[in-house]
Parts: structure tokens; C-alpha cells; sequence
């Protein structure tokens, strides 16, 4: 994938590619690691709201018909609730084939979506805005963007260039957005603390280390502390959202 390719081409451009590679295999140990973990405990959740479906579905489908043909006969008005019912069972009767058909055509109006530009940073926008995920994809990617930047800083790569293979590591047009404005700002002789702010994609803290790294001429410390307190803020995440799901 894109990361894959970029952080190797991060290896090749800061002469450290033994380092990159390792940072790569950890990565991808720990993406696969969180994917298992996850799946893991939606098992048990995803089994129950499928068999609970299938039984509603085929109450709906076969069970409520009966009965409201047994009430046509009672010649009475029913019950809101009741009725109700009877309206949901009729549009289940009529229109069943839609129900797996729905769920197709929004994955495929996201990926047609996110075929331009515009529509990739809104759906991306709209992945961090997500309850808990959101946190976990906005703290895995500031953490990954920052220690990719700082292992090409501490490896002499010329910042302007890392910030160019970092941008191309996040997987996320949000964060692509954020890196070329620092990238234009630090051309044109700006910090990166600045434009960093300005974007809103981090935490504060993160801008206050970013800062005192420029300051103290120590930027690839700063963001391997960063990227180790996020990846710990991911943990924490996922551990959460492994509650939530069970």
C-alpha cells in the first residue's frame, strides 16, 4: 500500500532503511495486532444482532401477516402500537429485496465519493469526527506522521523532504492538507508550530512539544515522545472501545 511504498522511500532517502523497515514491521504488527483484538470482541456482538435480525425479519416477514389478517376480521380499531406494527410488517413484505441492497449502495457511493478529492477529504473529514474510532484513526495517524518525520530528521533527510514523505505516509487527505500547509509555511521561512495550530488536526500539547523542539534544535525527540504518548493513547482507545463493543 501507499505507506508501505512511502515509508521504504523514507528508508532509501535518510540512508536508514534497516531502521524504517523495523518501524514498518512494528507497524504493521501492531496494526494487525489491534485488527485481531478488535475483531475479537465484535464476534460476539455482531452474532447477536444477526440472529436477533434474522428472528425479527422473519417475524416480520411470515408471523405479523397472520395475525393481521386475524385483526382485518375483528372489524375494530387497533391499538398506534399495533398498527404500526402491521405498516412495518407490510413494508418488509413489499420491499425485502432492498434491505441487502441499501447497505451495498452507500459502501459504493463512498468509494465513488472518494474517487475525487473533494469527496476523499470530506468522507475522511468525516471518519475523525466518528465517536471513539475517530479519536483512534486522529491519535494512530498523528503518531505514525510523527515518527516517520522524526526518523527522517534524526537520519539528516532535509525537513522540506520529510515533510513531503511524512504527508504521503498519513493515508488521510486531512492530514495531507495539514502537511502541505506546513511544508508551504516552512518554505516560506515560518515555524512548523504555527501552521501545526492553524490546521486543528492535533492536540495542544502536541503543538507546545513541536514548539520547544524547533527551539532547542531537538524536533526528532519531540516527535518520538509524541508518537510514543499517542501510541499509548491508542491503546487506552481500544481497550475502551473493546468495552463499548461487548
Amino acid at each position: 500500500d501507499n505507506l508501505y511504498v512511502n515509508m521504504v522511500k523514507a528508508g532509501e532517502a535518510s540512508g536508514a532503511l534497516e531502521v524504517i523497515l523495523q518501524r514498518l514491521a512494528e507497524f504493521k504488527e501492531r496494526a494487525q495486532s489491534l485488527k485481531r483484538t478488535v475483531q475479537g470482541a465484535m464476534i460476539y456482538p455482531v452474532v447477536v444482532i444477526l440472529v436477533a435480525t434474522g428472528i425479527v425479519g422473519f417475524i416480520l416477514y411470515y408471523i405479523i401477516p397472520k395475525f393481521a389478517k386475524i385483526f382485518e376480521d375483528f372489524d375494530t380499531e387497533l391499538p398506534g402500537i399495533t398498527v404500526l406494527l402491521i405498516n412495518m410488517s407490510n413494508i418488509v413484505v413489499s420491499y425485502f429485496y432492498l434491505f441487502p441492497v441499501i447497505p451495498f449502495s452507500i459502501w459504493l457511493l463512498i468509494k465513488i465519493v472518494m474517487k475525487n478529492k473533494t469527496g476523499e477529504y470530506i468522507v475522511d473529514y468525516l471518519k475523525l469526527k466518528i465517536p471513539v474510532i475517530g479519536k483512534i484513526i486522529s491519535k494512530a495517524t498523528t503518531a505514525r506522521t510523527c515518527r516517520t518525520l522524526g526518523t527522517l530528521i534524526a537520519s539528516g533527510v532535509p525537513i522540506l523532504e520529510a515533510l513531503i514523505i511524512a504527508r504521503d505516509t498519513s493515508g488521510n487527505a486531512v492530514f495531507v492538507r495539514a502537511f502541505q500547509n506546513i511544508y508551504v509555511a516552512i518554505r516560506e521561512g515560518e515555524s512548523m508550530a504555527v501552521p501545526l495550530k492553524e490546521s486543528r488536526i492535533v492536540d495542544d500539547i502536541v503543538v507546545n512539544m513541536v514548539d520547544v523542539g524547533e527551539e532547542t534544535g531537538a524536533l526528532d525527540v519531540m516527535l518520538y515522545k509524541i508518537a510514543d504518548t499517542y501510541d499509548e493513547e491508542v491503546r487506552v482507545l481500544v481497550d475502551a472501545m473493546i468495552s463499548l463493543l461487548e
